[in-house]
């Protein structure tokens, strides 16, 4: 009985405190600076997801709120005044550089206009409605703001993939130079005992773990985000689609729409 008691004390005044807190202060300087960079990987990663789930949030928003005021004004100018309070949406982007363009023609169009009566005085044909010939210049210019408009919400984005790639082998670094930290212990003590062992593999597995805390968030915030631009992706090629239809509608087949105070006024 007296031996159990003795061994039983003996394993008490063995044991190690392995509490993670513990254990990180016991760290070496590479081991720290390790957790550190983890640390710092891992708290930019999640601000990026938060700021960029708001700012997607609020741009799937405003483009139903922008949607709304599209379908139902029949002025551009209006679209383009009351556009201005819905800064985040990117169809906004898209419709002032296409807005812009479709501008720019019928300027040409109506000096070219003015320019046909001045030589032919009788000419009566077209006067007083100004048409463009070409939407490829209007196309253009939706193709480039929608460029513009994804790679302003894909910003930051790659800071993601980058910390889901390449915080595993930063883990993994460090759990390797623990390990190595782990074993120069062990044969300095000449012992290999589970008290020798244990708190130095403890040690070197904490990297791995950061790691993965930091690698895991990162990874899913970056696909599901990514899964979201391209909603807006698609949303932005439909409603390049509807303005190409309603350019086409008003200013080559039918009445011209309302752009501006240069141009006449019409109906959508």
């Amino acid at each position: 009985m007296l031996s159990f008691f003795t061994l039983a004390s003996a394993a008490q005044n063995n044991t190690v405190n392995t509490d993670v807190f513990s254990l990180i202060g016991k760290m070496g300087p590479t081991s720290l600076g390790v957790l550190l960079v983890l640390i710092l990987f891992s708290v930019a990663s999640w601000a990026i997801i938060f700021e960029k789930w708001r700012i997607i949030t609020r741009a799937r928003r405003q483009n139903t709120s922008f949607l709304k005021l599209f379908r139902k004004s029949n002025k551009f100018t209006e679209v383009l005044e009351q556009g201005k309070h819905l800064r985040y949406s990117p169809l906004v982007g898209l419709f002032q550089a296409a807005y812009s363009e479709l501008r720019y023609q019928l300027s040409v169009a109506q000096v070219t206009q003015m320019e046909a009566v001045v030589r032919n005085p009788g000419s009566t044909g077209t006067k007083g409605r100004v048409r463009i010939h070409k939407l490829e210049g209007i196309n253009r210019a939706l193709q480039r703001a929608s460029s513009v408009e994804i790679n302003r919400l894909e910003r930051s984005l790659n800071f993601l993939a980058t910390t889901a790639g390449v915080t595993p082998f930063i883990g993994l670094f460090g759990t390797v130079w623990g390990v190595m930290n782990a074993f120069r212990d062990i044969a300095g003590e000449g012992s290999t005992s589970l008290a020798t062992v244990a708190p130095g593999i403890a040690e070197a597995l904490i990297a791995t773990a950061a790691g993965l805390f930091a690698a895991i968030p990162a990874l899913i915030g970056y696909n599901f985000l990514l899964n979201k631009i391209k909603v807006l992706a698609s949303e932005m090629d439909d409603f390049s689609m509807e303005f190409i239809s309603v350019t086409e509608r008003s200013f080559i087949d039918n009445i011209p729409l309302s752009v501006g105070t240069s141009t006449p006024e019409g109906g959508q």
